[in-house]
């Protein structure tokens, strides 16, 4: 059994009806109870206002009734609007007010729920009844969309990218061709569905027939017991970025031995640093790397590469990969662009950033990714870090990621980071280094005794940062990705302590 795009509708609902279809915090379902559930929350849509074309906000976190409500969406016809309850209130507020919408559906309650004028916050007793027509949903400009999703920025307001269903189906189409992923994968979903990279999951399991485990933030954070219970339901495609992967390798229990119908990694939303990509060699050697690149506005992923042995033999910075197929990935002046079906109908309401941002290319929508890139005569493709990562200190202009990769080389770090220290009028000041080492004593190596001399092989004098200092793990943001910004409060926090202390 499975959901075909094309028809919006369940199809082959004779085949393996009874295989488990979602595994989620609270309950799992079958397939054919999904698709029970889906029709029922179709009605209750309906009834509270929702036709084709209007967005309906989701909220929750992991539940079996946040996949039965994107699952019913894509049967009305509604795009939906994933948001995750680590999200605090005032950014379902401001996704709200985006969408004018009055009434959202709450996957842990099971029920749609109507939102005050003012704060945004779900009225008491609010659930039932139908829409008035003052306070009816409305329908967005773009059609036949599939989700608007809310890229997260740490100010400012939150932009919709509208993804369309023929994007989606491109996606799903590329994944079926591609990823080998067999007849029916089991796949991890442990990303917030408000980040896209939940999306290979969210359309993976709902095209291939297959089942998705959606691990909660409050399992994750139980190491043994997370990894056991993707164990027990035999997962077969982990999907992350890889900063999750690095801090399942403390975990002895992470390895093939203890997953063993773990065949493939799928990995997209940072860089996949060589070294992780070597220890993962390691302890799952008949496991595939599957490496992808691409923004939110591109559905995902447009770029990808299988990373093998002789991947990792000839590259100290792994690069992206090629092109999906049916996409043209091209660099203008530096900057990574796309073309294709897969990117987004524009954002939401921003005719500027539209303008900005998206063009047409040989006929296609084509979008300027705001990430440095090369491509070599191959055809292989490299992402040297975003345009905005981009430091000037001294006169030079600095690619983080570069100095990122260097600090990654170094023996004995798992992970690295660089983070530049601003003066207040933003200028950067200087650029230090983090490495995760796995220990907590907060002390840097033996072997790393040298590390000025270690990067000044690798790295011009400027680039060199001014200390580098050692933690267990590096801190990340609710999307798994590495946290630079809280890595400079760390670092000025210790910083400021010590100074007290010396006054004191």
């Amino acid at each position: 059994m499975r959901f075909d795009l094309n028809a919006s509708r369940f199809a082959d609902t004779d085949v393996r009806a009874d295989a488990w279809a979602v595994i989620g915090a609270d309950r799992a379902l079958r397939w054919h109870e999904l698709a029970e559930q889906a029709h029922v929350w179709v009605a209750q849509a309906r009834a509270h206002g929702f036709a084709a074309d209007v967005p309906v906000i989701v909220r929750g976190h992991k539940e079996a009734g946040f996949l039965v409500a994107m699952a019913g969406a894509l049967l009305l016809g509604a795009p939906f609007v994933p948001v995750d309850t680590i999200y605090p209130d005032e950014r379902m507020r401001r996704i709200a007010s985006a969408l004018s919408a009055q009434t959202y559906f709450d996957a842990q309650g099971g029920r749609f729920v109507s939102l005050n004028a003012q704060g945004g916050r779900p009225e008491t007793g609010a659930a039932q009844g139908s829409a008035s027509p003052a306070s009816a949903p409305q329908a967005l400009r773009e059609k036949n969309l599939a989700y608007v999703l809310f890229t997260s920025g740490t100010t400012g307001e939150p932009k919709g990218v509208q993804i369309g269903r023929e994007s989606v189906a491109a996606l799903a189409d590329w994944m079926a061709a591609d990823f080998a992923l067999g007849d029916v994968p089991v796949f991890l979903n442990q990303a917030p569905f408000s980040f896209d990279l939940s999306m290979y999951e969210v359309f993976g399991t709902l095209t291939l027939g297959g089942t998705v485990v959606l691990a909660s933030r409050a399992l994750t954070a139980q190491g043994a017991t997370f990894l056991a219970t993707l164990a027990r339901h035999a997962v077969t495609t982990w999907v992350s970025t890889p900063s999750f992967a690095q801090q399942q390798l403390l975990n002895p229990q992470f390895s093939q031995d203890g997953l063993p119908t773990l065949g493939t990694f799928l990995f997209c939303g940072e860089v996949l640093p060589v070294a992780l990509a070597r220890q993962l060699r390691q302890r799952f050697p008949a496991a595939r790397l599957i490496n992808t690149y691409g923004p939110t506005e591109a559905t995902v992923a447009t770029t990808w590469i299988v990373v093998d042995d002789a991947v990792l033999a000839h590259h100290a910075r792994l690069p992206i990969g090629y092109a999906k197929r049916d996409a043209e990935v091209f660099v203008d002046e530096g900057e990574l662009c796309i073309a294709g079906a897969h990117v987004m109908r524009g954002y939401l309401n921003r005719a500027d950033l539209n303008a900005a941002r998206m063009f047409i290319h040989d006929g296609q929508r084509a979008f300027r990714t705001g990430d440095l890139g090369a491509v070599d005569g191959g055809g292989l493709l490299f992402c040297h870090g975003r345009i905005d990562d981009q430091i000037k200190m001294g006169g030079y202009r600095i690619e983080l990621m570069e100095i990122d990769a260097a600090l990654r080389a170094l023996p004995g770090a798992a992970s690295a980071a660089s983070v530049p220290l601003r003066r207040p009028d933003g200028s950067v000041a200087r650029i230090v280094g983090f490495v995760a080492t796995g220990n907590d004593d907060g002390r840097l190596p033996d072997a790393l005794h040298d590390w000025k001399m270690l990067l000044a092989a690798r790295l011009p004098s400027y680039m060199i940062p001014s200390e580098l200092l050692a933690c267990r793990s590096l801190p990340v943001s609710v999307n798994f990705k590495i946290d630079r910004a809280q890595l400079a409060q760390d670092y000025r926090d210790v910083h400021l302590k010590a100074q007290r202390q010396h006054n004191a």
